[in-house]
């Protein structure tokens, strides 16, 4: 298994900062959800024409890549679902460019279970899931909402191209929202899953509360040995929500721990 980390953990954070950061952690990847004040990943000062080459030839010289462009592409939201489309294909298209080789999409903008039109997010997800043929890019569908349910996730991957689709299995929000134990959550996830996200919380007064590694009850070692027992070889990625959780504890020190913490876990299942 590879590690890396989310850039959503370290919304202040340049380019620089961010490479370096990851290069002396000896990470693998870098998902890319935001860099400073700019979260359209299309956008970002640093994989423009005149940057991208020298940036990209940096994290392949460090022995690192990008590990996901992560959307914010919503496809079972009712309104204007064309943008989500739009978002999503533009995405495709820049990790195509970039060498990326996978994007996440959503049913809902939140975590928890809320309203989604699932009939409308599937057909939005197949269109993509086409659009992405031959681009060497997986359209990764997340854990969250609705779909944090794994049961509704496995109906829900019937009949989706195993070339272009796949699941991002947050290991987070099928516990904590849906109650599942990890081997019903991965027995109906098996054969799908391309990416993992981790994070750990506990419940205080019916509420998530985030914390560093080990200092939750969410069930991380346990996912990485199904993981390790089934051979996967992707990447577990470091989801921290400083960016829209500004008193979470600093990425630095989190970044530093997560390398530790899941070296030791990880030493643990060879």
């Amino acid at each position: 298994m590879k590690l890396a980390f989310s850039t959503l953990g370290c919304p202040g954070w340049s380019w620089d900062e961010i490479f370096a950061t990851a290069k002396d952690l000896g990470l693998s990847g870098i998902e890319i959800r935001g860099v400073e004040n700019e979260m359209y990943a299309p956008a970002i000062k640093a994989f423009q024409p005149e940057n991208r080459e020298k940036n990209l030839e940096k994290l392949k010289k460090a022995g690192m890549e990008l590990s996901m462009l992560t959307s914010g592409a919503c496809l079972g939201m009712s309104g204007n679902f064309e943008k989500y489309i739009n978002e999503a294909k533009e995405y495709i298209d820049f990790a195509s460019v970039l060498g990326v080789k996978n994007i996440r999409v959503m049913v809902s903008p939140v975590a928890k279970p809320e309203p989604a039109d699932l009939i409308q997010a599937k057909k939005l997800y197949l269109q993509l899931c086409d659009y992405a043929e031959g681009k060497d890019v997986s359209v990764l569908v997340e854990t969250n909402g609705l779909l944090a349910n794994s049961d509704e996730m496995k109906k829900f991957m019937e009949g989706v191209p195993t070339t272009t689709g796949g699941i991002l299995w947050d290991i987070h929000h099928p516990f904590r929202y849906y109650k599942e134990e990890i081997a019903k959550t991965y027995r109906n996830l098996s054969g799908w899953v391309k990416y993992v996200h981790v994070k750990d919380s506990v419940m205080q007064n019916e509420a998530v509360n985030y914390r560093m590694m080990g200092y939750g009850n969410v069930p991380i070692f346990d996912a990485l040995q199904t993981l390790q027992n089934d051979g996967y070889e992707g990447y577990v990625s470091l989801e921290w929500l400083k960016r829209w959780c500004p008193d979470l504890q600093e990425p630095g020190i989190v970044f530093s721990h997560f390398t530790s913490y899941m070296n030791f876990l990880l030493n643990q299942i060879k």
